[in-house]
């Protein structure tokens, strides 16, 4: 770089020392060309000398010396020349021999110094990693495999885990694979909600191995110049190819791996050029190149078929949410190095997070810590935990928040109504805390915690969830004679559900076992086709939502009146202190007497 720039500064030099020479110079004063001709007819002019390069005339006149210039070829033959001769002038022909050696370099020289600025340009971009240079080059961030993230890091996804390591032994011996005939997946997709561990798993996959690792996301390859994703593409395979083995991790692959549509303009556009480019280069790596590709969606619905088939991606791991004990597993990583107080129970706390992702608990004891910190404690306690489990779920406390007291009255008893139905029906929820402090949008919130963790639902048990959901709502007409504006997120959860009830799990006795659920993949892939079932269809399956949601509604009504002494008991002491939870929640509730519906 250095013998660049002092190249280009000595030619820069040199071209203004060129021009210079080839710059006309002669002595005396200029004459206009009008002035040179009545000179030569007045005798005035003793002699002239031709510089051919220059286009000009220098010699002497009766007052000294002079130069006219003459401006072309065409004047000089057929006016100066025969002007010169008929006045009897001498004259010499100047070919200006040095001159015709320099002017030449007035046209390298700028070549010189274009060539030599614009390779200096490059070897600047190429060593900032920016620019136009750059588009067509991976911006994958490369791990030399000396990770400290290893699958002991990883808790809460034991099979994922399990389907892994296989890939983790053939990274470090392939030999014994290849000599059994085996052939490991070339592509592994990881799918799963977000916050699962999906990027985590795959960093401890590098970390055991003992590989080079490089990471991109998918939105990495997607820009607005034509070819540009499909040449990053080709550059990632070719630097993992040379460091192989070695894993390449495409986080979000959903951005470049959407299905292709057949409402391209002219038949492509720049993301399916590079989704077809994808796909070469997974079918490029051949079982012993020793590369495995790793992606992660949590939007599989949509991928391209393609990507999908064997020989591409071949394996496909689902990360879902931890159940209980992955939850404690999970709960016992991030515990790692905190200053717990010796009466936190782990396995309490993993109950309570229900529906946690490793990410939530993740966040939980951070903002345990943080909150710890904030106070000046010198250990994370139970009563932190607690707090950082409400922040997570719903939000910091707005205690600045100043409630009238006929809104407080009415955001008690629509609390209270969720507990009361709760407390009363089988929905397999137990409430934990009820609260008339404002947390993010809400007035205030009731906790809910499953029974048991189960992977399916009956029919019976979501009914109970929707009375359940529509408890607030009945409790503030029954006190109230009328609705108000806080039930808006509880008749929202309340419609999606009973429209899964209906249009996805078939528990509607007029729909029937029909699926009415379209994919978001389907509908681009078809191009968004009209909905494959009739307007009487649609029309019966709103009307058995719409029955759904009241007849909750109305059996939610009936529980509370018959507990009404219950709920105006939870509602005036909920008023008084502003939060329940613990053993003086369970005996206002009388959570051990559920009462039977009669409907």
């Amino acid at each position: 770089m250095v013998l660049l720039t002092a190249g280009l500064v000595l030619l820069i030099a040199t071209y203004v020392l060129v021009i210079s020479l080839s710059r006309p110079v002669a002595p005396g004063s200029g004459l206009r060309y009008d002035e040179f001709i009545n000179d030569l007819h007045s005798g005035s002019i003793q002699n002239a000398t031709i510089l051919s390069l220059d286009r000009r005339v220098i010699g002497a006149t009766s007052n000294g010396q002079y130069w006219v210039d003459y401006g072309s070829d065409l004047t000089l033959n057929n006016s100066t020349l025969p002007a010169l001769t008929a006045a009897k002038v001498p004259v010499l022909i100047d070919n200006q021999w040095l001159k015709q050696q320099i002017v030449p370099l007035t046209v390298l020289m700028p070549s010189l110094i274009l060539l030599d600025g614009l390779i200096l340009m490059i070897v600047l971009l190429r060593g900032q990693g920016a620019g136009f240079l750059a588009f067509g080059r991976s911006s994958a961030k490369r791990h030399s495999g000396d990770s400290k993230i290893t699958f002991k890091d990883v808790a809460g996804v034991d099979e994922a885990v399990e389907e892994l390591a296989e890939v983790k032994d053939y990274l470090i011996s392939p030999d014994r694979f290849l000599a059994m005939g085996a052939t490991v997946p070339r592509g592994i997709l990881l799918v799963g909600p977000p916050g699962c561990g999906k990027t985590l798993l795959a960093r401890a996959l590098a970390g055991e191995a003992g590989v080079p690792f490089f990471s991109i996301s998918g939105s990495d390859f997607v820009e607005m110049f034509v070819g540009v994703g499909a040449a990053r593409i080709r550059s990632l395979f070719k630097q993992a190819h040379e460091a192989a083995p070695a894993i390449v991790f495409i986080d979000e692959l959903d951005a470049v791996g959407r299905g292709r549509t057949a409402a391209a303009v002219g038949g492509t556009d720049e993301r399916e050029a590079t989704l077809n480019q994808l796909l070469v280069g997974l079918d490029g790596f051949e079982s012993e190149s020793g590369v495995v590709v790793l992606a992660a969606t949590n939007r599989a619905d949509v991928l391209d078929t393609a990507l999908l088939r064997p020989g591409r991606f071949d394996r496909r791991v689902h990360v879902d949410r931890p159940d209980v004990a992955g939850r404690l597993g999970i709960l016992k990583v991030h515990a790692r190095g905190k200053p717990i107080s010796s009466d936190v129970n782990l396995e309490s706390l993993a109950k309570r997070t229900a529906g946690f992702s490793g990410a939530d608990l993740a966040s939980t004891f951070n903002e345990a810590a943080l909150l710890a910190a904030r106070r000046g404690q010198t250990e994370i306690t139970p009563s932190l935990l607690s707090e950082a489990v409400e922040r997570v779920m719903a939000g910091p406390e707005r205690k600045s928040r100043i409630l009238q007291p006929s809104d407080k009255r009415l955001i008690a008893y629509h609390e209270a109504g969720h507990a009361v139905v709760t407390a009363a029906l089988d929905s397999g929820m137990q409430v934990t805390k009820i609260s008339v402090i404002a947390r993010s949008n809400s007035g205030g919130i009731t906790w809910f915690t499953p029974d048991e963790e189960t992977v399916m639902a009956t029919a019976s048990q979501l009914r109970d969830r929707l009375a359940t959901l529509m408890g607030g709502r009945a409790a503030e007409d029954l006190i109230a004679g009328e609705v108000s504006s806080g039930g808006a997120d509880d008749i929202d959860r309340a419609s999606t559900l009973a429209r899964r009830m209906v249009c996805e799990l078939g528990m509607s006795e007029k729909i029937g076992p029909l699926s009415m659920r379209i994919s978001a993949g389907r509908l681009e892939a078809d191009g968004g086709i009209p909905i494959p079932w009739s307007n009487e269809i649609a029309t019966a399956a709103d009307a058995e939502i719409q029955n759904l949601v009241r007849e909750a509604e109305r059996t939610a009504r009936k529980l509370l009146e018959r507990r009404r002494e219950t709920l105006d008991r939870v509602a005036a002491r909920l008023i008084e202190v502003e939060t329940l939870e613990g053993p003086e929640l369970e005996d206002l509730l009388g959570t051990g007497a559920r009462l039977a519906v009669q409907q």
